[in-house]
């Protein structure tokens, strides 16, 4: 059944699903088809080389077995809200949408779970995150449950932000597989905001699989903020298609975790559109995070803006490594990659490598990265005026990260996530 890449952790996974899938069963027959020919990554894959997470996942769990619905509260997600934020709020309970402890009355946008809209949706679920994209796709779309599909009908801008809540427990297992579909049509705005809870200590892994669909015109600006548990091992796979005229944004803070890796992805697929990545990863401990980002550009007068920053202390580790493509008919192009580095232990780690791959001749691209320690003049500078050690070092360190979260337009989460800034870096700025 398994070829010599798959490891034991799925082996006994696969072997006991059923093929009569029902919903889907075209997406999940390929996504079967994928795994039993691939499997997960082998240690010395090339976009896995400084991240062997099919090691990490084989000795923290020998194998992945599916969890079940937490008991949710209301309590809890009231618990888990962003302090001064009014937004529509989706649960997702262990990977489920849980429509009960969900509250979007009156919302402008259309939601349903992605089996409930089935009819609508095949052929689109699995269209933008393809199967063959990344190991953990595949996996994904033969086991989420409760994915949910939503979409902003033409011309509609939501008034509120759509806060996105992930609870997650190792219950009776230790795998979630969250999968969502988000669609804004023509002439539509928005706002999402997406959250992960721990609700303990106990180690599981988060395989989400996230696909947006950015119609012409439509400007859409998805935030998410990575505080797990420090047992948590996720991935993510993020990708959009961003259409003539229409701009994406999406901002990404990682604070904690055991073993996070990012994949995100943006299709140029139009002239006009403009696609801007930016992340801040702060970490300590013996974190490891891992940001791999794709930038495609494929029509002309397109434009990309992307600047990842990281600071890390103790043992942690940090991975970039971010392609932009400017394919040949991608004329005018201006495409920008950034990726800044901070270490302020002798034992953590950063690999970056930006990297450009351009086949058209009138472009403006640019790409760098830096590592380095705090720079000792500023913070003579700032001690020589009567600023102690470490709240020199503080301003420092927010100063540098703080043109990140310069991008998050919505008020109320960047005064939330300055505060989480703050409070990792021991200080009010």
């Amino acid at each position: 059944m398994t070829n010599t890449k798959t490891l034991r952790l799925i082996d006994t996974f696969l072997n006991g699903l059923s093929e009569d899938f029902g919903a889907f069963a075209d997406l999940k027959m390929e996504a079967l088809d994928a795994l039993r020919t691939q499997g997960l990554p082998a240690l010395k894959e090339e976009e896995y080389k400084f991240t062997p997470i099919s090691k990490k996942l084989e000795s923290t769990f020998g194998e992945i077995k599916a969890t079940q619905k937490i008991n949710l509260t209301a309590a809890q997600v009231a618990a888990a809200h962003i302090p001064g934020l009014d937004a529509h709020v989706l649960v997702f309970n262990n990977g489920q949408w849980d429509q009960e402890l969900s509250n979007f009355t009156g919302a402008e946008f259309q939601i349903l779970s992605i089996e409930e809209n089935e009819a609508n949706l095949n052929g689109k679920i699995g269209a933008i995150a393809k199967n063959d994209r990344d190991h953990f796709v595949p996996l994904n779309s033969l086991t989420f449950q409760e994915g949910i599909s939503l979409e902003i009908p033409k011309g509609k801008a939501l008034t509120k932000p759509v806060l996105i809540l992930h609870f997650v427990q190792a219950l009776e297992g230790n795998y979630t597989a969250p999968r969502t579909y988000i669609s804004a049509q023509s002439q539509t705005a928005g706002t999402f905001i997406e959250k992960t809870i721990s609700l303990d200590e106990a180690p599981y892994f988060n395989n989400v699989v996230t696909e947006i669909h950015v119609g012409e015109n439509a400007h859409i600006h998805y935030y998410r903020v990575q505080e797990e548990s420090r047992s948590g091992i996720t991935v993510n796979n993020f990708e959009t298609n961003i259409h003539r005229d229409a701009t994406f944004t999406s901002v990404v803070l990682t604070l904690q975790g055991d073993m996070l890796r990012n994949n995100l992805s943006l299709n140029l697929l139009d002239s006009g559109c403009e696609g801007n990545m930016y992340g801040l990863y702060l970490v300590n401990g013996k974190t490891h995070v891992d940001n791999h980002t794709n930038v495609d550009h494929t029509k002309p007068h397109a434009e990309s803006n992307e600047l990842y920053k990281g600071i890390l202390a103790d043992q942690s580790r940090g991975v970039f490594n971010g392609k932009i493509f400017v394919r040949q008919d991608a004329q005018k192009t201006n495409a920008f990659q950034q990726n800044n580095n901070i270490l302020l232990s002798e034992d953590a780690i950063v690999n970056t490598k930006p990297q450009l791959e351009i086949w058209a001749d009138d472009v403006k691209c640019s790409h760098g990265c830096t590592i380095g320690q705090l720079d000792e003049e500023a913070l003579f500078y700032l001690r020589a005026r009567g600023i102690g050690k470490e709240s020199a070092r503080g301003l420092l360190l927010y100063a540098f990260a703080g043109e990140v979260l310069e991008h998050i337009k919505e008020e109320s989460f960047r005064d939330y996530c300055i505060g989480l800034l703050q409070e990792r870096l021991g200080g009010s700025y």
